[in-house]
């Protein structure tokens, strides 16, 4: 699957860098955790500098503002969640191996990436521009990856006949509302809920 290159990254104020293994994915990983736990309005530079263990100038060295932490966090976990899940597709044979596959690779990656999965999707209307018009092309991609897949599996007889965009709007509805209340570590894996969806989807409710 072809994946949308992000934006390259803005001109960050002159710091010290940080003393850190991979400054640019801690920094990230760091206030995705943050966003999660106490919002974006609720966290702070200050905060992240204290949860690294660097100063304010150390981050300012790679990221100028919270708002660009912020949306590199969103169009990150896009990028990753397109081509982590066109790979996954690509080795699945059929039509209900490949949604079965897109639905599995999605969760697993949320499990993977929960706290940038719970900034992105509970925060993504707060994206400054043009990063928001980057993210949705990475999003409305992603949807149209997805609506192809059912479609071929109609085409090739393994769905019936169904309305697609309506179809795979109800699956990433079932994805993504996982965010509000699946817990990593609690429960079932992600991934076992996701094959748990698909075998619901394509089986039905009926004995």
């Amino acid at each position: 699957m072809a994946t949308s290159a992000p934006p390259a990254q803005k001109r960050a104020r002159a710091g010290r860098p940080p003393s850190l293994a991979a400054p640019r994915e801690r920094i990230l990983e760091e206030a995705a955790k943050l966003f999660a736990r106490s919002g974006y309005d609720g966290s702070s530079v200050s905060d992240l500098a204290a949860a690294l263990g660097v100063s304010k100038a150390a981050i300012y060295h790679y990221y100028t503002t919270k708002q660009d932490i912020y949306d590199a966090i969103i169009l990150g976990v896009l990028s990753g969640l397109t081509q982590t899940v066109g790979q996954e597709v690509a080795r699945a044979d059929g039509g209900a191996a490949r949604l079965r596959a897109f639905m599995v690779g999605h969760a697993r990656y949320f499990e993977l990436h929960h706290a940038e999965f719970v900034t992105m999707l509970i925060g993504y209307s707060g994206m400054a521009l043009p990063e928001r018009e980057d993210a949705a092309r990475l999003r409305d991609g992603y949807e149209q990856r997805l609506r192809e897949l059912i479609a071929q599996g109609v085409a090739e007889g393994v769905f019936r006949p169904l309305d697609v965009p309506a179809t795979g709007r109800a699956v990433l509805s079932m994805l993504n509302w996982m965010v509000r209340w699946y817990k990593p570590g609690q429960g079932d894996s992600a991934e076992r809920i996701a094959a748990g969806y698909f075998d619901l989807l394509v089986g039905g409710m009926r004995a």
